[in-house]
């Protein structure tokens, strides 16, 4: 079929995407080595499409498909997309992503290249022609353009070989593409789906969440824009979820499972009415976990899928909490964060905290009892703040301290809460021991970087301290605001000030802490201890690992945002990585346990100037590791995406 008629056939809704496919991920250069190749008449591949009844194509986009049977591209987006583009001068009606990429096309006459507009090298030289400009135009088009260049003079000996040239790029809308088209009645959901997965063997797959969005999406077409701009809302609040995990929500409310397979068959009004439920018990769920424990943003919410156990709990409540059903649920959460509950299966492990609120004997008490049977013993220990970095286990244990045992900021001496205003207010990381001075005395990048020697002050306060040790400045911060070292678990021992005593000032910290914790847990049990005893709890190991600089997480961050731009779900930042038995072993900086298509590609991690016990800890773990930027983008755009071939 013709290039031209195809895209007749996407106008007039004979053709269009099926819901379960992803967006637009190509980039301009991949447009351009497309249009290079169809120029040059050398082959770019066929189409695959389902064949199918309008009435029940569930499709992407709002606009309406033609009567009788229509085509959904299985194989061929990405080219289509791009033709569309360029030679209608828009997107099409199905299309999601950047039009940037397609936007802007030029085509030189005399070399008979093709780049992106640039002003500053193309506006003097007529041998640049406007693509779009040209397909759009036509045949008046080409006439326009050999008028103008017929009065340049040095140009006007060549109109015969820019003719010849222009004909030959406005012949691309009659290349012919071979389209092969699976039909047949046998041909349900779940069997073009799967073949949709052999054809992208090496492009992007469906994981078992985007199969259920499929299923869902046929019977409900607005529900993954619905998603979505839940999701963008929490994003607005802070908290970064995607897609998979929304809708783990949506099924514990509505069948009480992990898994999505007891999905498939629930009707449209029944995943609408579930989803508005969850959205509500999520709401519930961050803003009790945000005032009560504090964790109020994204990088210390470290039991996310503990939530989606919440959500079904809350769901099944009846009538409001009382004060100890809310903080013995939040007593469970933190646990939870503290002891990795969910760094390892999370769907199977998910399904066996379900199961514990079920029947007559169910509910938090059970769920609790499953935490300590799996752990042990709940109490905390010195030790479990041996950890260093920002992607320590135990780092949003000592925000949730700050927050929740009313630490005081040593510049203002005020509370620091979380409605404090203004930009300087914010709350930082503060090394209390400064960074450069311990450097300067040959202490370790982890001793540097230890939990112990973290706090949490305003953005002011912390420059305004600066590289100042201690044991200058503690006596001015405790003769202005008596109280405010002891409310951030200092030693007030002042020969443990001094840095030549800085091994020694950590370990009494941590006991210091570690009172803290457990003061702060038998709050939330009001009374009732019995799940803080038992065996003791295993203590966490000095592993090694994690993001040191702001320049570090900047850049990782960079990379999250061009994953998500591609389409893919983004990594975990500061990922902690345990063993089958829960124990902590690592912090990846940069991780995707389940790969970059969840369940189907195996485990990435991008490590940035990690030593090489991490990176092989990563590796026997079966992640595929990368220590550079450029290496992972490869990576992604090679074999993920497999962009120049899609």
């Amino acid at each position: 079929m013709k290039i031209s008629t195809i895209l007749d056939h996407i106008d007039n809704g004979h053709m269009a995407l099926p819901e379960f496919q992803r967006g637009y991920v190509w980039n301009r250069e991949q447009v351009r080595g497309l249009f290079d190749s169809l120029y040059k008449r050398h082959p770019v591949g066929g189409l695959l499409v389902w064949a199918t009844e309008s009435q029940s194509a569930a499709h992407r986009g709002d606009h309406q498909l033609a009567a009788g049977i229509v085509k959904l591209l299985l194989d061929g987006q990405q080219r289509m997309t791009s033709l569309y583009g360029v030679v209608r001068g828009k997107a099409p009606a199905f299309f999601d992503g950047n039009a940037q990429a397609f936007t802007g096309l030029r085509f030189h006459l005399g070399t008979e290249t093709f780049e992106f507009y640039q002003p500053i090298k193309m506006n003097d030289d007529p041998q640049w022609i406007d693509v779009t400009e040209l397909m759009k135009k036509g045949n008046a088009g080409m006439g326009d353009f050999i008028t103008k260049l017929s009065g340049v003079p040095e140009l006007a000996p060549q109109v015969g070989i820019f003719v010849a040239r222009l004909s030959r790029l406005l012949g691309i809308t009659d290349i012919d593409l071979h389209i092969e088209e699976v039909t047949g009645a046998d041909k349900s959901l779940d069997v073009v789906v799967d073949i949709f997965n052999r054809v992208n063997s090496g492009g992007t797959k469906l994981s078992k969440g985007d199969l259920a969005l499929a299923k869902i999406c046929a019977d409900w077409p607005d529900a993954r824009t619905t998603m979505k701009e839940q999701i963008k809302r929490w994003e607005n609040a802070g908290f970064y979820f995607d897609l998979d995990w929304l809708l783990r929500s949506v099924n514990t409310v509505l069948t009480g499972e992990a898994k999505f397979l007891y999905l498939h068959d629930k009707g449209a009004d029944e995943i609408r009415e579930a989803l508005q439920r969850a959205i509500r018990h999520i709401d519930q769920s961050l803003n009790l976990i945000g005032g009560r424990l504090g964790l109020d943003h994204d990088r210390v919410l470290f039991s996310r899928f503990a939530i989606p156990v919440i959500v079904r709990y809350l769901d099944m409540h009846q009538g409001p909490l009382t004060e100890k059903e809310r903080d013995k649920l939040l007593f469970w959460f933190a646990h939870s964060g503290m002891w990795g509950r969910f760094s390892g299966t999370t769907e199977s492990v998910i399904d066996q905290d379900l199961a514990a609120l079920e029947g007559e004997d169910g509910g938090l008490d059970k769920l609790l009892g499953q935490l300590r049977l799996w752990h042990g013993g709940l109490r905390v220990e010195p030790g479990h703040f041996n950890g260093w970095s920002q992607g320590a286990r135990f780092y949003p244990v000592l925000y949730l301290l700050t927050r929740m045992g009313e630490a005081r900021d040593w510049g203002s001496g005020l509370t620091l809460k979380a409605n404090l205003l203004g930009r300087m207010n914010s709350l930082e990381v503060h090394h209390i021991f400064p960074k450069a001075q311990l450097y300067k005395r040959n202490f370790s990048k982890s001793e540097v970087n230890a939990l112990a020697n973290f706090c949490f002050l305003t953005k002011d306060t912390n420059l305004d301290i600066s590289d100042t040790l201690p044991e200058e400045y503690f006596p001015q911060v405790e003769r202005a605001h008596p109280g405010a070292l002891r409310s951030q678990w200092i030693p007030m021992d002042e020969r443990l000030w001094k840095v030549e005593n800085y091994l020694e000032f950590m370990e009494a910290r941590k006991e210091l802490l570690a009172q803290e914790a457990n003061k702060r847990m038998r709050e939330l049990l009001h009374g009732d201890e019995r799940w803080l005893e038992g065996d003791a709890v295993k203590v966490q190991p000095q592993y090694s690992a994690g993001i040191e600089t702001d320049a570090e997480e900047q850049e990782l961050q960079q990379v999250n945002a061009w994953v998500q731009a591609k389409g893919l779900a983004p990594g975990v930042l500061a990922f902690e990585y345990a063993d089958p038995a829960g124990m902590p072993r690592a912090v990846f900086d940069l991780a995707w346990p389940q790969g970059l298509q969840a369940e189907l590609t195996q485990p990435v991690v991008l490590l940035l100037n990690e030593p090489m016990e991490t990176i092989a800890i990563a590796s026997g773990a079966g992640y595929r590791c990368f220590t550079s930027r450029e290496a992972f983008q490869q990576y992604v755009l090679s074999e993920i995406l497999a962009e120049m071939v899609a």
